[in-house]
């Protein structure tokens, strides 16, 4: 804990952690849904909300729908930081992304031409991230699991390079009891030379005149003020303060400044979140990107061809704007304008998930992924559809059977609350149901 705020403030932040965690989600404003969850605006979020109480998430269709994502309040404030920053069609490295909530804002605020690359070291963490950014529905993340060295020689490349460092996770104390019990002095050394090491990778790939955001959910100054010192002391002379961030008092956001860097802490005894701390600078330097040539170490993608990219395109709103790829035994979707880039990542680096994944075509005919259903720009005139009612949309979702009436004969989307949440396939009297087995709600 932090020594500097003094035996007063210390104490009003230990009685703070000892409350309730404040319940937070943040809107897919892509995606039409009218929220029944309501809730609070949050002040610096503009899709995010509070709720009062924490409800059964798990047992909401559009959850799992893609229409929300449950994000802590403080982590949102990410969204404000950029927001005058013009980044539709930006490459924006996350470093560090697991589970996804802070991906998602990036693949929001670069739009359809825009390329995330969202990385996580373990595999596991990188699976999770990658079910996010499927359930997102954007299409425009690269999920890789590399070590960040790798991830590096892709020099002055991005626009954008976060670090949402792993921490010793003081902000997470009244969310997680794991969190306390594991702190210890050593822990919070450990992570701040680890968060060096990671910053100093990630600072390779951003271009001149680009964004670099460091932050962790902690609140000790040896693994945030700490490292943006450290920072300043390897690039001082690369740094230059980014536009101004301001923010309302009623916020409870305490706010310093460095040379170069604008420093924000989320305190749970003044601000209305959990601990979190921010610090964001600009790279010195002109808007042109690097043109490091990366060293393809193998061939991903394979064409598809004409019949197949003509069946394909039927199946989304943005056809004339699309790419499909084979990869394994998978075709997936890209941006036509973004494709090139994807390709570099995947032929050096390796990716868990990229673009969206369209499914595989049997003769002639596609077999949609479930992340085709998830996907913002599919298009519901490809294929008949259901509205189902949420019980029954809850059965599907736990991959039980569900009636046949009102599905047709083949392939349909099932909708609910005008959400597309998946298809089933009729067969005759009964519908088989194409939920993936992996997220199958098992909580009753």
């Amino acid at each position: 804990m932090r020594r500097e705020l003094g035996a007063e403030r210390a104490g009003s932040l230990c009685r703070a952690l000892d409350t309730e965690p404040v319940v937070s989600y943040r809107l897919n404003a892509a995606k039409p849904y009218d929220p029944t969850l309501g809730g609070q605006q949050i002040g610096w979020s503009r899709h995010g909300r509070y709720l009062s109480q924490r409800p059964q998430f798990t047992l909401d269709p559009a959850l799992h729908a893609g229409a929300y994502y449950v994000q802590e309040a403080s982590s949102q404030f990410i969204d404000y930081i950029l927001r005058d920053e013009r980044l539709d069609g930006a490459r924006v490295l996350d470093m560090c992304a697991a589970p996804g909530g802070k991906t998602t804002i990036y693949s929001s605020l670069v739009g359809g031409e825009g390329v995330v690359v969202a990385n996580e070291i373990n595999r596991n963490r990188a699976m999770i991230l990658a079910d996010n950014v499927r359930r997102w529905g954007l299409g425009n993340v690269v999920v890789t699991c590399n070590e960040p060295q790798h991830v590096a020689a892709f020099e002055e490349w991005f626009d954008v390079v976060a670090v949402d460092a792993p921490c010793s996770g003081e902000g997470m104390f009244r969310k997680m009891e794991e969190a306390r019990s594991e702190w210890s002095q050593g822990a919070v050394e450990m992570c701040a030379r680890r968060q060096r090491q990671i910053v100093a990778e990630a600072w390779r790939t951003l271009r001149k005149g680009g964004i670099m955001i460091y932050s962790t959910c902690t609140f000790n100054s040896a693994e945030d003020e700490g490292v943006v010192r450290w920072i300043e002391e390897q690039w001082g002379d690369e740094l230059e303060p980014a536009a101004e961030v301001k923010c309302l008092p009623e916020w409870g956001i305490a706010t310093s400044q460095t040379d170069a860097f604008q420093m924000f802490h989320f305190y749970p005894d003044s601000a209305r979140g959990e601990g979190f701390f921010v610090a964001v600078a600009r790279k010195k330097g002109g808007a042109e990107r690097g043109c490091t040539a990366v060293r393809s170490r193998r061939s991903v993608f394979s064409p598809v061809d004409k019949r197949s990219a003509a069946e394909l395109a039927r199946w989304v709103r943005d056809a004339g704007q699309m790419t499909f790829r084979s990869a394994g035994d998978t075709i997936y979707g890209y941006r036509e304008s973004a494709f090139d880039d994807v390709r570099a990542l995947s032929e050096s680096l390796s990716v868990v998930y990229s673009g969206v994944a369209m499914g595989q075509i049997f003769k002639g005919v596609l077999r949609p992924d479930h992340a085709l259903a998830l996907y913002v720009g599919l298009d519901l005139d490809a294929v008949p559809w259901a509205e189902v009612g949420r019980d029954e949309a809850l059965a599907y979702l736990r991959r039980a059977d569900i009636a046949a009436d009102g599905f047709c004969q083949g392939i349909n989307a099932v909708v609910c609350d005008g959400l597309p949440i998946g298809f089933v396939k009729r067969i005759g009297a009964r519908c088989n149901n194409m939920y993936p087995k992996d997220l199958r709600i098992i909580k009753t």
